[in-house]
């Protein structure tokens, strides 16, 4: 059915495919495990990188596949459906790189783009633990030392931290200008005086490391810096107008993935004689998921369209698209914990995890309270 709804090129489905028969293989069968253990999706990783789906988004000119948004969110829906842990490796290495093709120069694209391309993880380091939705609050500071500049400060909840080899840190370069005295910059793992916290202890994705940011006189080369100073915090707005669609990606495939699995066990488990496919009243909760699941989907393929194009109405839909699919993901995930009854409560089975895992969509890349604010003030504007 999800296929059908929307015209595919035959490439795209051929993609559909491609990473499906990945994530059977490299995904599927570790994603209990990952969830369990708290640990990082390594094998699913590694099959990622080397199928070229940990970053498709990467073009062509810096070693990638250039893939357009849809095709990104492609990858990220069929990922998403058996692990969500696993899916934010293509997800949030578009997040943390995207400051850079949108506002990097030449040479720090062509420093960082071709490794990111051959496996080298990219995270984003925008929030902080007193500035989350109010992220022109933030405290970390950066100060130019010759050519050079020094960072102290921290950063909260950064995805796939102490994996990844870069990330994309915002940090206030002048604190008399307010928004506008917020500068981007390019860290790398290595640099001295920059750490990680401990990992956080999470209810769900937790086979994707989050962690603090720790700068302690960081210093790092006057080249990192991405766009101009006092960029910074634009690129990172128009940054998420992108990214959240991935998201949005991300929702559809965890619901669809919970869908998927308590349609088959409610045609399977047997009740008063028959199966429980055959009461009314839970083809009617099947058919309620499957149409707001659908209207998702769509969505977030408009959505990523207008990506693609950098339309002038993105930041309603890239918005919307996040917010709806997360919200649909989210219902979706607990009516089939519910019509797995008490089965559905214990992780014999994977919906109490996909569960678990929708829930951070309607929170990270924006709560969906701010998702409501930015398409208020757009429609308004």
């Amino acid at each position: 059915m999800s296929e059908d709804a929307y015209t595919l090129t035959e490439d795209q489905r051929d993609l559909q495919e491609a990473v499906r028969a990945v994530v059977a293989d490299k995904v599927a069968p570790y994603a209990a495990e990952v969830d369990r253990d708290s640990r990082f999706p390594q094998e699913a990783h590694d099959a990622l990188v080397a199928s070229d789906f940990h970053a498709p988004h990467v073009p062509e000119a810096y070693d990638g596949v250039g893939a357009g948004a849809l095709e990104v969110c492609l990858v990220i829906e069929e990922v998403a459906r058996a692990c969500a842990s696993s899916s934010l490796v293509p997800a949030v290495n578009k997040l943390g790189s995207m400051p850079v093709l949108l506002a990097g120069s030449e040479e720090v694209k062509a420093r960082y783009l071709p490794r990111l391309a051959r496996g080298e993880g990219f995270s984003y380091g925008l929030s902080e633990r007193e500035a989350g939705s109010d992220t022109a609050a933030m405290r970390c500071r950066a100060r130019r030392d010759g050519d050079d500049w020094v960072l102290d400060g921290q950063k909260s909840w950064i995805t796939n931290a102490g994996v990844s080899e870069f990330y994309t840190v915002m940090a206030v370069t002048d604190p008399d200008a307010g928004s506008r005295g917020i500068s981007a910059f390019v860290v790398e793992k290595g640099d001295p005086g920059f750490t990680f916290g401990e990992k956080e202890k999470k209810l769900g994705i937790k086979g994707s490391p989050t962690r603090e940011l720790l700068f302690d006189g960081c210093r790092i080369p006057g080249d990192r810096l991405v766009g101009e100073p006092g960029q910074g915090l634009r690129i990172a707005l128009r940054t998420l107008d992108h990214t959240r669609i991935t998201i949005g990606a991300q929702a559809v495939g965890i619901a669809q993935g919970a869908l998927d699995y308590a349609r088959d066990y409610v045609k399977e488990r047997r009740q008063f004689g028959r199966a429980v496919a055959e009461f009314q009243g839970i083809q009617f909760m099947l058919a309620d998921m499957a149409m707001t699941l659908e209207a998702a989907r769509q969505l977030v393929y408009v959505a990523a369209a207008k990506s693609e194009r950098d339309d002038a109405d993105l930041g309603f839909f890239g918005a919307a698209a996040k917010c709806f699919a997360s919200d649909v993901a989210m219902q979706v995930t607990t009516d089939a914990v519910q019509l797995l009854g008490g089965a559905g409560y214990v992780s014999d089975h994977p919906v109490e995890r996909m569960m678990r895992d929708a829930k951070i969509t309607q929170i990270y890349e924006g709560t969906n309270q701010v998702q409501r604010l930015v398409m208020g003030r757009s429609l308004l504007r």
